[in-house]
Order: structure tokens, then C-alpha cells, then sequence
């Protein structure tokens, strides 16, 4: 399975040039032949205007299904479009959509774990549950930022059946960057899997965003990483990988979940 990460640039509140500069982007994603597009976290407002974010957001979805997943069926692949600002009645949550080659929404996760060092909790509304979907015939799951600093939320989703890839999309800040490569090459070890995180570059206010996406395998070894410019990071998955290692250290089947308690 072949890659393609949009480690993107956006412009905070200015929702219609992030759309237009998206779609730009997956096109010129296109020459590599991708099987997977991956946008980052709140790729159409930026993280995270606090004025006028409920205007700003998208309208249940509306927008990202119309545009990404008309692109998803024209190019014919796959299209984890990061995630939203994305209102719902009263309600805005950090939304992140999957379409398949058909251009149809398989899945949509709302963050659980909302960045309160920054106040996210005031504005966004918790998620309440996981999302697995299927890929071409593998099985993948989704965090949102902040989600990767919490491992039983992506074990969460392993315990019953293991994932063949994780994708995280983010927003995560220059200054804490080895963070963000520790924890997902720890995700992917424990979990025995390939690990996706397409992080944004650029600055927001007085923040500024680390760029640094990657690929890692399941033995925590880093693929290919992006530098902290706007690019386009392409990387092919061995899901051989996946199986060789999991029956030379079966770490599912020696569990023992009746022990874990808090």
C-alpha cells in the first residue's frame, strides 16, 4: 500500500482558501499513484479560530463529503481527509472523514481527547467512541492529535483485532516534535502495526507547527519523514511486516487483560 501524506499549510479562519489549496494539493498527490491521501487535523480552519468558529466550521460534513469525496471517486483512492472543524446543531466537534475509491464516507471519528493547554475543551465537544474501517482490505483505525498521548484509547481498538495501520492527523507544535515521534513509534511497537501521522506546518497565531509527518513499521523504525515546510510525503507499506512479527512476538495472545485494572 502506497502513501501519500499532505504535510499542508493552512491559513487560520479562512476556510474557502484551505478547500481550494487542499485540492490543489491531492492533485499534485496523484503523480506519485497513491493508494491512501491523508490530510492533517483541522486542515480547513487552522487550529483553531476561537471567533467566529461555529460560522467558520463545516456544516455536518457537508463541504468535505461534496468536494474530497468527489475527488476521492474522480482519482479513484482513498482519501482520509484529516480532519474538520465541523458543526453539528449547537454543537462543533474536530471531525475527521474517510472515503474510499468510490468516494463514499466509510467512517468519521470525532476527537476524544480534546488539548485543554490551549483551551480546545471550550470550544469543541468531546467524541465518545473509536472508528475502525477497512482499507483496500486492511484494517485501520484514526487518531486526532492529543489522542496518541493516550494508549488505551488505541488499544482500545487493537484488543479485539489487531490493526494493519494507524493514521493520526495533527496539529502538533515545533517545540514539542519529539514527542509526537516517540509516541507514535511506541503506538506502533505495542500495537505491532504501521503508523501514518500527518502532522501540518506553518503558524497559527503564536504558535508554530512542527511539520516533521512520518511512516513508521511496526518495529518502530521511522520509513520516511518530511522536513517542516509544506510537501508531500510519500511512503509504501510491506504488510508482511505486520505478520512476520506478530509470530515472532505474539505480545495479543501473551495479554492479560484481567489483570489491567485502575
Amino acid at each position: 500500500m502506497k502513501l501519500s501524506l499532505i504535510q499542508m499549510n493552512m491559513t487560520l479562519g479562512l476556510p474557502e482558501e484551505n478547500f481550494l489549496r487542499a485540492e490543489k494539493l491531492i492533485a499534485e498527490a496523484m503523480n506519485d499513484q497513491p493508494d491512501v491521501i491523508v490530510l492533517p487535523e483541522t486542515w480547513n480552519v487552522g487550529f483553531f479560530p476561537k471567533e467566529r468558529l461555529s460560522e467558520l466550521a463545516d456544516d455536518d460534513g457537508k463541504a468535505v463529503k461534496a468536494r474530497l469525496g468527489s475527488l476521492a471517486k474522480q482519482y479513484g483512492v482513498n482519501l482520509i481527509a484529516g480532519s474538520v472543524a465541523n458543526r453539528r446543531g449547537e454543537r462543533i466537534y474536530n471531525t475527521a472523514f474517510v472515503f474510499d475509491r468510490q468516494g463514499a464516507c466509510i467512517a468519521e471519528y470525532d476527537k476524544a481527547h480534546l488539548f485543554s493547554p490551549m483551551g480546545e475543551d471550550r470550544y469543541f465537544e468531546k467524541g465518545d467512541h473509536t472508528t475502525v474501517f477497512t482499507l483496500d482490505g486492511k484494517r485501520c483505525g484514526m487518531l486526532i492529535c492529543y489522542d496518541i498521548r493516550f494508549p488505551e484509547w488505541t488499544r482500545t481498538m487493537t484488543a479485539a483485532k489487531p490493526l494493519d495501520c494507524l493514521f493520526v492527523v495533527s496539529q502538533w507544535p515545533r517545540v514539542r516534535m519529539a514527542h509526537l515521534q516517540t509516541l507514535g513509534a511506541a503506538r506502533a511497537i505495542e500495537n505491532q502495526m504501521f503508523l501514518a501521522c500527518c502532522n501540518s506546518c506553518g503558524t497559527a497565531g503564536d504558535t508554530v507547527y512542527g511539520g516533521g509527518s512520518y511512516v513508521c513499521d511496526p518495529w518502530g523504525t521511522v520509513l520516511d519523514q518530511a522536513g517542516e515546510t509544506e510537501q508531500i510525503l510519500t511512503a509504501e507499506l510491506d504488510f508482511s511486516t505486520v505478520e512476520s512479527i506478530r509470530t515472532s512476538i505474539n505480545v495479543f495472545a501473551d495479554r492479560r487483560p484481567e489483570l489491567y485494572q485502575y
